[in-house]
């Protein structure tokens, strides 16, 4: 098992390819990080440490950037609707639809 700042990542040989364990303790100030192992095809694998390493970073690091991502869309588009739903409620225009050329004068 390698460290990296708080988090670890290992690699073992299970029935079905290799296996990534991530570890990590719990953060300093916050509810704690959970554990997560992931199983996939060894050449799969492989190739992503490949690519990682051609991009200067670790497989880690592309799961934690993964991760923060697939999480945080949901929270990307309640944010954006709640906007919408604001703006509507602020807009007024007595019922007139624009056209397309009024919509887009600067």
């Amino acid at each position: 098992m390698r460290g990296w700042g708080a988090f670890y990542i290992g690699l073992s040989m299970g029935e079905h390819g290799f296996r990534v364990h991530w570890n990590s303790g719990p953060a300093v100030g916050s509810l704690g990080v959970k554990n997560v192992t992931l199983s996939a095809d060894a050449s799969l694998i492989e190739a992503a440490r490949a690519r990682a390493a051609d991009e200067r970073t670790t497989l880690n690091a592309q799961f934690r950037r993964w991760l923060e991502d697939y999480a945080g869309r949901k929270r990307q588009a309640d944010a954006a609707m709640a906007t919408i739903r604001l703006l509507r409620g602020d807009i007024a225009t007595g019922g007139r639809r624009f056209t397309r050329d009024e919509m887009n004068e600067r």
